[in-house]
């Protein structure tokens, strides 16, 4: 068999295992839990996975291409912020969305910039915009909460399709579109072969530096959907909004099989990687653990997942010696 061939059963592999882990998951708060398997339980679940898994898919692209995003949590809050106050001033809804996801790009772009014209670490360059963007969301509200919105705005998390919640839909076509974007697109190839390889990539003639200017825009993108999620679900934009949310969408990558390193992964793996996260800490939260206690299980399954990854990386690397 060619290591071309075994590396993509590894891929395969991986992915069928996350699904796997998932399902037992699922089995196992089943039978520990009567509240779990609900309707209106497992509703709930899908739908904090959507404020999780939509960030998480912008945290793919950057990550895929060796990078890392620091910023979206902070993000998360500026864009809110940004929304209700145009809303507070009277603009229409599809306006004020539509502010809120330029700012998204802007800050996106502006953290590709920095790395990729400036040279910056993205570690260095994401954790100098989380602080901007957080002093911005707290800036701009002057500290406290925007809210008293219109009714058109909570459709978003309120509606459904064909029984399905809206923020669901979202996510799914999120993810679809993302998908055909990374399997059926000379740009999807482009990021794998940056992450892989970024110097052979660039003497191939590749602009790595558009492309992953490009890639910090979808990641602020994705976290400004997640702002407009979150700010429809509470009638209120928060400028604490998104503390962690960076490392919920990492641990959801990671857990998802996409190699820190960059180079393989697919969004595939953080669907089921953002799922796996809500329903452990749904399941933790039905089972009475401490909220203490659940930060030590999410982290030893992050732990797990990266020791995993590093494993199936040595075993890629043998294939092409």
């Amino acid at each position: 068999m060619s290591p071309r061939r075994t590396v993509h059963r590894i891929i395969a592999g991986r992915e069928a295992g996350t699904a796997l882990g998932l399902i037992v998951l699922c089995v196992a708060l089943w039978i520990a839990t009567p509240y779990f398997a609900t309707a209106a339980n497992l509703s709930n679940v899908a739908e904090q996975s959507a404020i999780v898994g939509v960030i998480a898919i912008g945290m793919t692209f950057v990550i895929l291409t060796g990078g890392i995003d620091l910023s979206v949590g902070s993000l998360v809050a500026l864009v809110g912020v940004v929304i209700g106050s145009a809303l507070q001033r009277g603009w229409p809804v599809t306006g004020a969305v539509g502010l809120g996801l330029m700012a998204g790009i802007g800050a996106g772009a502006v953290n590709g910039l920095t790395i990729t014209r400036g040279g910056l670490p993205p570690f260095i360059a994401t954790l100098g915009m989380m602080s901007v963007a957080r002093g911005g969301a707290l800036m701009l509200s002057d500290g406290r909460p925007i809210s008293g919105f219109p009714d058109s705005l909570r459709v978003i998390a309120t509606g459904h399709a064909l029984g399905v919640p809206a923020p669901v839909v979202l996510m799914l076509s999120l993810y679809l579109v993302a998908y055909v974007v990374l399997t059926r697109t000379v740009a999807g190839r482009y990021l794998y072969a940056i992450g892989g390889n970024e110097q052979a990539t660039a003497l191939a003639g590749v602009d790595v530096r558009f492309h992953k200017t490009v890639v910090y825009a979808l990641s602020g993108l994705s976290a400004a959907v997640c702002a407009v999620l979150l700010l429809a679900r509470l009638n209120s934009a928060q400028p604490i909004a998104g503390i962690g949310y960076e490392l919920d969408a990492i641990a959801a990558v990671v857990i998802g099989g996409t190699s820190l390193l960059g180079g393989s992964g697919s969004v595939i793996g953080t669907l089921i990687g953002a799922l796996i996260m809500s329903v452990l800490r749904n399941g933790l939260n039905l089972l009475g653990v401490s909220s203490y206690l659940q930060q030590v299980a999410i982290g030893s399954v992050i732990i797990v997942a990266v020791l995993i990854d590093m494993a199936l990386r040595r075993r890629v690397q043998r294939s092409f010696r």
